[in-house]
């Protein structure tokens, strides 16, 4: 399991890049870059990390499914998401 406060930074991160959307493309579409790197770092969508939604590993993220890989495994093998099985040859 991640730190809390590795979990708690990213929602802070993501609450600021929506706070900041709207200024942010209205400045890239008047091409004023001065104004834009006036902006706070984590304003741009860029630093927001994917984070797996149980464990809060964020190396090996499956986006499709919002985990990482090897939460994952342990779901698919406890038949807890459906339509994935294991394969076998």
């Amino acid at each position: 399991m991640a730190k809390k406060s590795w979990l708690a930074r990213d929602k802070k991160k993501a609450a600021t890049v929506k706070k900041y959307a709207s200024i942010r493309a209205e400045l890239k579409a008047k091409g004023d870059y001065v104004a834009l790197s006036q902006l706070p770092r984590n304003a741009s969508p860029v630093r927001v990390v994917n984070r797996c939604k149980i464990s809060g590993r964020r190396h090996a993220f499956i986006r499709k499914f919002g985990v990482s890989r090897l939460t994952f495994r342990e779901l698919a093998l406890t038949g807890q998401i459906p339509g994935v099985i294991k394969a076998s040859w």
